[in-house]
């Protein structure tokens, strides 16, 4: 039951950004609204590469990474449009890997969110405190992005 909900909670937020960023016309989904350091685009992207970071890259966990590493390079922390040297992941390709990522998550973790992992900059012991870790960080990301749709109206 428990693990369940942590993974269905995960996919609720993925889901809930994907239904926000379905809100943002094509021709404002790379612009920069004043206030803020990125783009629309830019947070689908990151919230993707963040979650596989959180849960894969702060663990010790044998995956094939799912993602491109140049993923790194557009949306890791401390990136921003403003950097970018070439034109970043197409946007619905951002859109099904982030609604596929929370099933993939689920597959390769399902029965090991008890499971220790590293030490990490996310003080999580468990699988299951990095994947909630990533479900904190989207909520912040959807807040980011609510809050750029209604200033770029």
């Amino acid at each position: 039951m428990r693990n369940d909900f942590i993974f269905d909670i995960l996919k609720s937020r993925h889901n809930q950004l994907i239904e926000l960023v379905a809100l943002c016309l094509e021709d404002k989904r790379n612009i920069v609204p004043e206030g803020f350091k990125n783009s629309i685009h830019w947070h689908i992207g990151h919230v993707l590469t963040v979650t596989e970071f959180h849960v894969f890259g702060l663990s010790e966990f044998e995956w094939n990474q799912k993602l491109p590493a140049s993923y790194q390079h557009f949306f890791a922390y401390g990136t921003k449009p403003a950097d970018w040297q070439s034109e970043p992941p197409a946007w619905d390709l951002l859109i099904d890997q982030l609604r596929k990522q929370p099933d993939e998550i689920r597959e390769l973790l399902k029965t090991k969110l008890d499971v220790p992992v590293k030490e990490n900059f996310l003080n999580a012991e468990t699988y299951g405190e990095l994947i909630v870790s990533t479900v904190l960080h989207a909520a912040d990301h959807i807040g980011f992005v609510s809050a750029m749709l209604k200033a770029l109206k």
